[in-house]
């Protein structure tokens, strides 16, 4: 079977993600974040002081790619990581005023990119569309879903 690009759902899902992160980008640049920073952000507004281990299996990265995306983040002083005080070993990641106080403008420049990139379907194939994406995301690789 020969592969077509065009019908290749990889292929146009990569391309997607592409398209919906640089126009993220764009919108979240002014607010001092980036698109590798915001979903750790996102985790951490729904629960702060999680684990680094936590983000990794919650977002689905590598260690050493969360451990870089963290050390950026308390650069730009938007996280502190502090030793859990039942575990020592463990650092929780907090976010600081400044991540909690982005979090609004952020989310809205999330919905405008959202609503910009989908405004060509109607309010039905939106709704089959996430929740398409969504079964997909569910039903992945048997070896990953013990790690959530």
């Amino acid at each position: 079977m020969e592969f077509v690009k065009d019908q290749s759902a990889g292929y146009l899902a990569n391309h997607m993600a592409r398209i919906f992160a640089h126009g993220l980008t764009a919108r979240i640049k002014p607010l001092g974040l980036t698109t590798g920073t915001f979903p750790a952000l996102l985790e951490l507004w729904d629960t702060d002081g999680l684990t680094q281990k936590q983000l990794v299996e919650r977002l689905d990265i590598e260690q050493a790619t969360m451990a870089n995306t963290l050390a950026r983040m308390e650069r730009d002083g938007l996280v502190i990581r502090k030793k859990d005080p039942n575990d020592r070993r463990v650092q929780r990641v907090w976010l600081t005023d400044r991540a909690r106080n982005l979090r609004g403008p952020a989310m809205a420049a999330a919905q405008e990119e959202n609503a910009a990139r989908l405004a060509a379907l109607t309010a039905e194939e939106k709704r089959q569309f996430v929740a398409l994406m969504q079964k997909v995301i569910q039903t992945r690789m048997p070896e990953k879903q013990g790690n959530v």
